[in-house]
């Protein structure tokens, strides 16, 4: 990653973090209050140069929701809880990848990090894309 794109990162992300900060607040609460279990959800992504990282959402279903073997969401998947619904209809349970950005485990430009068990589904050249940028 070139300096200019990582203080672009770095900065950006930063600035939105704090500015952000009383929504992520927000959201947590609602979560919690709603129901029980984790505010956030990890999931591990595949990232620049193949390197595996766990990105950072807002927890949008039911706790331990990805155990069900269900692979796709789909129109009113019973999982996602009303919060959830609020949360992804606004996108804010993304807003929480700003953290990822800040670390430099992720960019603002670039493809979108694959689930780890996807990768593999990919042609060579497809792999060869994702690890580069």
């Amino acid at each position: 990653m070139t300096a200019p794109k990582r203080i672009f990162d770095v900065v950006a992300s930063g600035l939105g973090l704090m500015a952000l900060a009383p929504l992520f607040g927000l959201a947590a609460l609602l979560i919690k209050l709603r129901d029980r279990g984790p505010v956030f959800y990890r999931q591990t992504r595949i990232g620049r140069a193949g390197r595996p990282f766990r990105i950072w959402k807002f927890r949008t279903m039911v706790p331990d929701a990805d155990r069900s073997g269900v692979l796709i969401t789909v129109g009113r998947d019973s999982r996602i809880t009303p919060i959830g619904r609020w949360l992804r209809k606004f996108k804010i349970d993304e807003l929480p990848q700003l953290i990822n950005v800040f670390v430099g485990e992720m960019s603002f430009v670039g493809p979108r990090p694959e689930v780890e068990k996807y990768v593999s589904l990919y042609a060579e050249e497809q792999r060869r894309v994702l690890a580069y940028v």
